[in-house]
């Protein structure tokens, strides 16, 4: 049957594949490796010792009182377990017009699994120290707290259940605790702001009508005239960390990831902010580095937790804060088709993380939108 002239439209086809396009990973960035070659030895969890501090004490001439010694454990865990298998027929290749793809989807492996990396160790943000955390408080009515179980009771104190895991001080705490249950408006526990001994509430009793904070409970509102300001109390919980009774936490490299939209913020009239990134950096720039701000190198990403309506959870810190180790235990493991023509490619990949507790307060987290 006979058709009008230019209704049978040619169609082309590109040989050439349209790759998936990734941001740059900043997994490296974040976290230290310190333990990887030991885990990699003894498989999937690994204890971590150290010592509790000892004081230097005045003397006066009277016999000496000896410290104990007291050590710390940890234990870094390999508990993500991640694979790759997919299949490359013969004659699939042969009749399409891309004729390698191995090539590309060993790549897009690659990204993909970084993307799930970094947001891996960015969802790590419930392991920043208690007291360390930036955004809108909460400080509803007033409280009192048990001396032995931790029990808060609260008077119009409108607890709600994502307090849990958030800093609390009352007046007359001389540390910050942690939200460790909810059950009422008026009810919760606190703990010690501890991953790696027993769950225990150690800082005594305060009595009724006693104002207290949840720390960042809510997100806070960063515009261009109040970013430079919150930025800046982040750095100061790190630098008043000796001041505190922890570790110093080194000034040299350390990181701040932010999400686009505090690009936007501060290359559009943020008050006090001038974009600069040294040359020295200039590498750093291809991972998303956008400027220096604070002592921070900022790093730009889409993989933080949060958005922007439920607020974002940003992190700034130091990468002693965060260990990881990881391992490829099968790699690109080709077999060939049973019953068919082709081969099929498989992995086999395993990685964990631990911020131990002597390492929580290197790592501040900013709970905020823009």
């Amino acid at each position: 049957m006979a058709s009008a002239y230019a209704t049978k439209i040619a169609e082309g086809f590109s040989n050439r594949l349209m790759k998936e396009v990734y941001d740059k990973s900043l997994t490296d960035t974040v976290v230290n490796r310190d333990y990887e070659g030991e885990i990699n030895e003894v498989g999937s969890k690994l204890n971590i010792l150290n010592f509790a501090r000892i004081s230097e004490k005045n003397y006066n001439g009277s016999d000496l009182t000896a410290d104990s010694l007291f050590e710390n454990n940890a234990v870094l865990t390999i508990d993500q377990f991640k694979s790759f298998y997919w299949k490359e027929k013969t004659l699939d290749r042969w009749l399409s017009y891309i004729e390698n793809p191995h090539a590309t989807v060993v790549q897009q492996k690659s990204d993909e699994r970084n993307k799930n990396m970094d947001e891996y160790v960015f969802g790590q943000y419930g392991d920043v120290a208690s007291g360390n955390r930036v955004g809108t408080d909460h400080t509803d009515g007033t409280v009192t707290v048990d001396a032995v179980t931790g029990a808060v009771t609260g008077s119009g104190s409108n607890f709600t259940s994502d307090m849990v895991g958030r800093g609390f001080k009352a007046t007359g705490h001389t540390t910050w605790y942690r939200v460790k249950t909810y059950s009422s408006a008026t009810s919760i526990v606190i703990e010690d702001d501890l991953d790696d001994v027993t769950s225990a509430y150690t800082g005594g009793a305060i009595g009724g009508g006693t104002n207290y904070t949840i720390e960042a409970v809510t997100p806070l509102a960063l515009t261009t005239s109040n970013v430079l300001a919150k930025i800046g109390q982040m750095k100061l919980k790190l630098d008043l960390a000796e001041k505190n009774g922890k570790s110093s936490v080194p000034t040299q490299d350390r990181w701040l990831i932010a999400p686009p939209e505090f690009e936007d913020l501060i290359t559009n009239g943020a008050t006090g902010i001038t974009l600069h990134v040294p040359e020295v950096y200039e590498m750093l720039v291809k991972k998303g580095m956008v400027t220096m701000l604070k002592g921070f190198k900022v790093f730009i990403s889409n993989r933080l937790t949060g958005n922007n309506t439920d607020g974002y959870r940003l992190l700034a810190g130091h990468g002693n804060w965060c260990t990881f180790a990881e391992k490829l235990l099968t790699s690109d493991m080709e077999e060939d088709l049973q019953g068919n023509f082709g081969s099929a490619y498989k992995d086999l990949f395993v990685y964990g993380a631990k911020v131990t507790d002597s390492r929580r307060h290197f790592a501040t987290e900013g709970f905020f939108t823009f």
